[in-house]
């Protein structure tokens, strides 16, 4: 470890002993990809990750040799979708379907609103949410898994 890292450790140490983590760092983000990525390698997956900030921005995209050149914009798209709505982007899929309340929600803000899954909130201790993470590269089902197995990695490490 450099001088860098051990102050990053050093002081996400201090956050989590004193009651956890309540803003995303460059840090946290990259650490969280990491295993993401991990998670869908041994699922089988070319996945891209994105891990965002509490407004949906982009804090890190990791993309696996040979995966879609579309999962790229998708996973963003998850990321951001999952702080913008506060929720998992496969419980926004069961909300949008024709006849329920949320019926045509991907057809605002800006074509940016991703309705499978793959998309998962990060909360702090707190119950705040500070980022997004989204999983794009498999089937539905794989990304959804990933994702949620990557938001479960999150609340253990912070």
């Amino acid at each position: 470890m450099n001088e860098k890292e051990i102050i990053e450790a050093v002081r996400l140490a201090v956050e989590k002993f004193s009651g956890g983590v309540e803003k995303m760092t460059l840090a946290l983000a990259e650490t969280l990809a990491a295993e993401t990525m991990k998670i869908a390698e041994n699922a089988g997956v070319k996945a891209v990750v994105c891990v965002s900030d509490e407004a949906g921005n982009p804090k890190t995209v990791k993309c696996m040799d040979d995966s879609y050149i579309a999962s790229y914009g998708i996973a963003v798209n998850k990321a951001y979708t999952s702080v913008a709505l506060k929720m998992p982007t496969s419980e926004l899929k069961k909300l949008a379907q024709p006849g329920q309340p949320l019926y045509g929600v991907q057809f605002t803000g800006e074509g940016r609103i991703i309705i499978f899954g793959g998309g998962e909130p990060l909360y702090s201790k707190s119950g705040r949410i500070i980022g997004g993470l989204g999983v794009s590269g498999g089937s539905e089902e794989q990304d959804t898994g990933i994702a949620n197995d990557g938001a479960k990695f999150f609340e253990k490490i912070t």
